[in-house]
Order: C-alpha cells, then structure tokens, then sequence
C-alpha cells in the first residue's frame, strides 16, 4: 500500500500549495464581479505577505501578524479603488501599478528595517501559524484509504488552510445566496440598472475591493507565517498571476476556483516530488523544468484549453453616471 501513502501525501501537499492561489482566487472573484478588473492581486498577496513576516517579528505573535497582513493589503485594495472606482482610471495600470510599488516597496523596507538582504528575520514556532493533529490520528494512520485520508490529508494542517476551503461556500453563498450578493453581481453585469435601483455603484464596488484585499491579506500572511518561516523578497512568485488564470478557467465560479486551484496545487506537489528523480524512457528531468510545470499549464489554459469563459459584462469598463 506505499502508493496510497504516496498518493496520501501529495494530496496533503497539493492542498497546502494551493492555499494561497485560492485566497487570491477568491479575491478576484469579488472584485471582478463587481466590475473591478484587477490584476494587482500578486502585489496585494506581496505585501501581506511582508506585512504579516515583519508584524509577527516583531510582536511575536501570528494573530498580529495576519491582522496587519489583512489591513496592509486592504490599504493597496482601497488605493486601486481609488483609482480606478472614483477616478475612473485604466483598471489594467493601476493593476500593474500597485505590483511595481509592492514589489519595491517590500524590497527597499526589508533592507531598511531587517538589514538581512530584504528578508523578514526566522520566526519561532509561536510566531506562526501551524498544523495540529486531530484526534486518533496517528491510530488511523495504517487504516486504508479513510485512515491515510484523516491522518496524512485532513489532519495537520494549520488554521488557514481549513479557513481557505470553508472561504468557498462561503462565497458560494454570499453571492447567491444574499442580497449583498445579487447586488455585487448585478454591479459587475448591467451597473446603469443598479443605479436606477437606488443603489450605489460606487459603494458597491468598493466593498468588492476591499474583500479582495482582505482575502489577499489571508494568502500573504499564508505565505509568510504559515507556509514559511519568514518574508524573502518576492516570494509570492506569480502566484497572483496563477491564481487569476485559475478563476477565468473556473468561469469566475467559486467552487470550480477551488477546483482549479487545486490542480494547479498537485501540479506543484508532483514537481517537487519528481525533482531529481529519473524517469523512465526521459532520465533525470532538470529542476528548472519541474518548476516551471505549473506556469506553463498556465499559459496553456490561458491559450485556449478552457472552452469560452465569459467575463462579467461591465468588467474593466468604469462607470460613469448618466446625468
């Protein structure tokens, strides 16, 4: 039964490498169906994740840290709003605006302030967020399918990544389910109707954006005082790219966002775990190659594979009220 265990944990990895990529992935699903395009998620999900290694440095506590990480990325998510909802801007550069400012901001203040090469320093045990085992788990362990399933796969892991995959019906029923849902949706679709409605384009979209940044804030602090021990310069490596090819392959949908976050988290787990490791008929595959497996399935989806997906109407298109 060594395959079970192997398949036991790479699933437990593929969930935990997914975690990040579907806070983001949710995030974008608020703002952009509201209307917001937003392309800046990876700088949001940069300085959450500085924020939250910075924070919990010097608190010594991972509450803390996950607050600022959230409060951090909702000041990001507030200036792209201000820009594109009240201004009117182009969505695509203000998007691109806010990557270029957190890249070299986290940069120029982990130099400033750590003096250790732009890295937050290494956090203790109690300054992160980690995995706890559920109960009878190591009893469960040798019981096939369910016991490797309960001990290697749904035990452990920290408290974000449970709060991640509960983020999806959460969602799930917030936007069909709510008022505050069929507004949002209604604003991203046909927004000259929702004014005529007495309801405010404006607010509406901001709320939209200030839930992105808060989720944005999860997938920072995630990488930084969960999945790591510490912030080091651009480490979320994409994943904010990642994460919105993830939701135009779900079809701005949530549950098949997590879906789709989730292969792009086995994608990861096997490239790791086939680094270094010769295959049959091919040898040892480099490990620069491994590593780009996930961002070239990426490229492919983006290139056509995933059928028509159909953006909110309004998307990346400013308001402007009739008078």
């Amino acid at each position: 039964m060594a395959w079970l265990d192997l398949i036991a944990q790479v699933s437990g990895s593929a969930i935990r490498f997914s975690v990040p990529l579907l806070f983001a992935c949710l995030a974008g699903l608020y703002s952009e169906r509201a209307g917001v395009f937003d392309i800046g998620l990876e700088g949001k999900m940069l300085i959450g994740a500085f924020t939250a290694g910075a924070v919990a440095a010097l608190t010594g506590s991972a509450w803390l840290g996950l607050l600022a990480a959230v409060l951090a990325s909702v000041l990001f998510a507030l200036i792209h709003g201000f820009a594109s909802i009240t201004h009117r801007g182009n969505q695509i550069v203000s998007g691109v605006a806010i990557n270029f400012i957190a890249a070299g901001l986290t940069a120029q203040l982990g130099e400033t302030w750590f003096k250790i090469g732009g890295q937050t320093p290494q956090l203790t045990a109690d300054e992160r967020f980690l995995g706890s085992a559920w109960p009878f788990a190591e009893a469960l362990r040798g019981v096939p399918i369910i016991g490797q399933v309960y001990s290697q796969i749904l035990s452990g892991q920290n408290i974000l990544v449970y709060a991640a995959f509960l983020a999806v019906p959460l969602t799930w029923w917030l936007l069909y389910r709510t008022r505050f849902g069929l507004r949002l949706r209604a604003v991203g679709e046909n927004p000259a109707a929702v004014d005529t409605a007495g309801i405010s384009v404006e607010a509406m979209r901001y709320a939209a954006v200030i839930c992105c940044g808060i989720l944005c804030g999860f997938a920072g602090a995630y990488l930084s005082i969960a999945q790591s021990a510490g912030f080091i310069e651009y480490m979320t490596a994409g994943k904010g790219f990642i994460a919105l090819a993830a939701l135009i392959f779900a079809k701005w949908r949530p549950i098949p966002a997590m879906w789709a976050c989730l292969l792009f988290g086995v994608l990861d787990a096997v490239s790791i775990r086939l680094q270094g490791v010769p295959i049959a008929g091919i040898g040892v595959v480099p490990v620069q190659l491994m590593q780009a497996v996930p961002y070239i399935l990426t490229v492919i989806l983006l290139a056509g594979f995933i059928g028509h997906a159909v953006a909110p109407k309004a998307g990346g298109v400013p308001y402007v009220k009739e008078k």
